[in-house]
């Protein structure tokens, strides 16, 4: 249990110093936004094409992690949808206040998960923790905006709108073209492969540092019915789903601890930006983010030690 707390207090310090910092010293939210970007489109893509490109696949068990996390995230997704109707009829939940529960029930905080994947198991851990975004960031993504689209955007997007979205993520991409680089054995020249790597060391310092920025704490004191909801689905319910599964599936050790890593973290940051674009409670979102993330101090540590 020491172990697990001092591999995720790093994190969650640089999470705070973000906070602190967006608040302090550098208050203007263009360069947040700058940064973010930077870290999305550029440096996060490149650690996860390295760490795939150079893993030893057939060491790891790819399809059990993949698919007990992919699965725990479809089976959140239909829990979600099922409880909307009691939500709207006994809390009085609109549509875009729904799609900022279910982000935030379903989705999770990449950087965050790497980040603590990579401090307790090296580069294993972040070759599984990679692998699990393969499998799921195209279907969360998926289901995020046709959430979106049908209850809370104004327009209904097209099927063809909603794939260029997902062909658009850097993420989705990055992976893909490691993975192709490892299964082809694809060697690149030394000096491309330490600046691809120069690029993603940087990635997760600067990914949490943009997370912590992003925190608010408005409403976080006297939280909402729905927001305590969330919470307890992304941060209790998603975790025992997605660890059953991976005994399920034969799971152990390391193994068994990505998963419950993975399904333990926070929701993503960027559920704040795509409810913003697409009509959804942004408000809503930022308040469950600030506080899936003050809670995930303890719940994480908790998730993956039960399982170790």
């Amino acid at each position: 249990m020491l172990t697990i707390i001092a591999a995720i207090v790093p994190i969650f310090l640089l999470i705070v110093t973000g906070f602190v910092l967006r608040r302090v010293l550098i208050k203007e939210e263009s360069h947040w936004v700058g940064t973010e970007q930077l870290v999305y489109y550029v440096l996060f893509p490149a650690l996860l094409f390295r760490t795939l490109s150079r893993a030893k696949l057939a060491e790891v068990p790819l399809l059990g992690v993949g698919g007990a996390l992919l699965i725990a995230v479809l089976l959140m997704a239909a829990l979600c949808l099922m409880l909307r109707p009691v939500l709207m009829r006994r809390l009085g939940v609109s549509g875009p206040s729904f799609t900022s529960i279910f982000q935030c029930s379903c989705r999770w905080q990449t950087y965050v998960a790497l980040a603590v994947a990579g401090n307790l198991y090296g580069e294993v851990g972040l070759t599984l923790a990679s692998v699990a975004m393969v499998a799921m960031i195209p279907i969360l993504n998926i289901m995020a905006v046709w959430v979106l689209a049908h209850y809370a955007s104004p327009t209904r997007l097209s099927w063809s709108r909603i794939l260029l979205t997902i062909a658009q993520n850097p993420f989705i991409w990055a992976c893909a073209l490691g993975l192709a680089a490892n299964l082809t054995g694809l060697t690149l020249p030394k000096w491309i492969d330490e600046f691809i790597d120069a690029l993603g060391r940087s990635s997760l310092a600067l990914g949490l540092l943009v997370v912590g920025a992003g925190l608010q704490l408005r409403g976080v004191l006297r939280p909402d019915p729905p927001a305590i909801l969330s919470c307890i689905l992304k941060l209790v319910v998603m975790p025992v789903m997605a660890v059953s599964l991976g005994l399920a599936f034969g799971l152990s050790g390391a193994n068994l601890a990505i998963v419950a890593c993975c399904a333990s973290v926070p929701t993503a940051s960027s559920a704040y930006v795509l409810a913003r674009q697409m009509g959804g409670d942004a408000p809503l979102v930022a308040e469950i983010l600030t506080m899936q993330t003050a809670l995930a101090i303890v719940t994480m540590p908790a998730a993956i030690a039960l399982v170790t």
